[in-house]
């Protein structure tokens, strides 16, 4: 069985309550001195979470072991909702077509991948973003906002913001846009621990999940 990322979301009411967050790969060598030298092997971060932290319930077991078999374990990807970070702008926030600056238009290319920038200036880090959640992109271009299908399309299986011929942003034309998207990730084990904590409750202590790459 070839792998693959099944385009489903991983039980919600049990994502919001995980944990997890960033990673960075940062080697670090530290000379007689005391000095240090510090590189980075990995140009992107990588997002791992515990998702056995939002179990509480029998019935929530019932779920999360399904899905876990629907994945036949670390085999196929899938959608994941981090609840802290699942927008182009703060988690709390209206998503608008104005969020987050895409491009630059130069009257001729028509297909962009959707961003999302974290900071500012020359160390801002810019996030590809490859699974958008359908429905929700929002484009701007010259603070005025287009419509979705008339004016573009939007992939959310890969991010790709697609122009309508008669709307190419013109050379010059500052291109922004927002969404709501989803994580890439898949089980990092192939084994679940579970426990009866009662007679209506349990948990799975440890479900770890690690993003992966598209």
């Amino acid at each position: 069985m070839t792998a693959q990322l099944h385009d489903i979301r991983f039980p919600t009411a049990i994502s919001r309550r995980a944990t997890g967050g960033p990673e960075r790969r940062t080697e670090i060598v530290t000379l007689g001195s005391g000095r240090e030298e510090r590189n980075t092997r990995w140009a992107d971060s990588r997002r791992r979470y515990n998702a056995g932290f939002g179990i509480k319930t029998l019935n929530e077991i019932h779920e999360a072991v399904a899905f876990f078999e629907g994945r036949r374990g670390r085999l196929h990807g899938f959608r994941w909702k981090d609840h802290a970070d699942d927008r182009s702008g703060p988690p709390q926030s209206e998503i608008t077509a104005f969020d987050v600056g895409l491009a630059t238009g130069d009257g001729v290319t028509d297909t962009f991948q959707l961003v999302k920038t974290y900071g500012s200036g020359a160390n801002a880090y810019v996030r590809e973003i490859r699974l958008p959640v359908a429905g929700t992109v929002r484009v701007g271009v010259d603070g005025t906002e287009l419509s979705e299908g008339t004016d573009f399309t939007a992939d959310p299986l890969t991010g790709l913001v697609t122009f309508q011929p008669a709307a190419i942003p013109a050379a010059g034309a500052a291109i922004t846009v927002g969404f709501e998207f989803d994580v890439p990730v898949r089980f990092d084990t192939d084994r679940l621990e579970i426990s009866l904590a009662g007679f209506n409750a349990g948990d799975i202590p440890d479900i770890p999940i690690v993003e992966i790459r598209l």
